[in-house]
């Protein structure tokens, strides 16, 4: 099994033809992912030579899901464009958006959030900001690395791109069923509950890695639904143990003001629910492998 993504799903890509787009296209088809269409308006019914593989560029989201049966789009748009791609993949009601842009402005994003729901949130949106997600030798939708992990029973949700990498090498023998970085800006439309809430009914996930960072008040909303709701156990890891006070950090969303939103008080609220956290990435792998080892 997998969550949200699965071997069957069809992927279109949004900016296709950009550099990026194009980059990480070719890598998700070597991946294993289906690739069946880009969409970019000015080239609408041409066709790319990805690697030997023709694919197909429709003039909209509904176009190319009207062709191709197209269930996921992964967004590769400059933030200038990327409120109004979100908004064409909403109307379509394509079942998946995978956001990887990075630098889209919070009030694109939450007027994006919000119309989905306007819409009845028939799109699951990831991101803005995210690597995208990956279920191991079924398809991957965004930059994660396919080749640093296998195919296992450990779910990963991360708000950091680079940590997930990090996570998935660090525990690339035991595998995982999907892992989802969710993004860190401060609106984002898949969040941590979502995850945890998919991977506690995943019946192939044996056990979660919830990777979080100062900022914001996700994680502590995430213990509580853990507490209440998880029977699955789950590890996880907080960045920011040494960010000072009142500091804007990498990520949009990582603000520490007080006692909210520090390091400190989010682990204090995970082993509150009996999660494990590790002081590092690699003492929170070694957690994992106690767990289930």
């Amino acid at each position: 099994m997998a969550i949200f993504l699965t071997e069957n799903s069809k992927v279109i890509v949004q900016g296709m033809t950009g550099s990026e787009g194009m980059k990480h296209t070719r890598r998700m088809l070597a991946s294993g992912t289906q690739i069946v269409g880009g969409v970019n308006p000015r080239k609408a019914g041409e066709s790319v030579d990805v690697d030997g593989t023709d694919v197909p560029v429709f003039g909209s989201v509904a176009d190319a899901m009207d062709k191709t049966g197209a269930d996921v789009s992964v967004l590769f748009v400059p933030p200038a464009f990327t409120k109004a791609a979100m908004l064409e993949a909403i109307d379509a009601e394509i079942g998946l958006a995978v956001v990887i842009t990075e630098g889209v402005p919070v009030h694109d994003s939450t007027f994006a959030w919000a119309y989905n729901v306007s819409k009845g949130n028939k799109t699951r949106i990831i991101g803005p900001n995210c690597p995208g997600l990956i279920s191991p030798g079924k398809s991957n939708a965004g930059i994660i690395p396919a080749n640093i992990t296998g195919p296992g029973r450990i779910g990963l949700v991360s708000k950091s791109g680079t940590l997930t990498y990090q996570m998935m090498y660090e525990l690339r023998d035991l595998g995982f069923s999907s892992a989802v970085g969710i993004g860190g800006d401060p609106v984002i439309g898949t969040t941590h509950i979502d995850c945890l809430r998919a991977f506690q009914d995943d019946p192939e996930t044996d056990a979660i890695v919830m990777i979080g960072e100062i900022g914001g008040d996700a994680e502590e909303r995430a213990a509580a639904f853990i507490k209440d709701n998880v029977t699955k156990p789950v590890v996880g890891y907080v960045a920011g143990f040494t960010a000072p006070e009142g500091k804007t950090m990498g990520h949009a969303g990582a603000i520490v003001s007080g006692s909210s939103g520090t390091a400190q008080a989010k682990q204090e609220a995970l082993e509150a629910a009996g999660v494990k956290v590790g002081k590092t990435p690699s003492e929170t792998a070694r957690l994992m492998r106690s767990l289930i080892s």
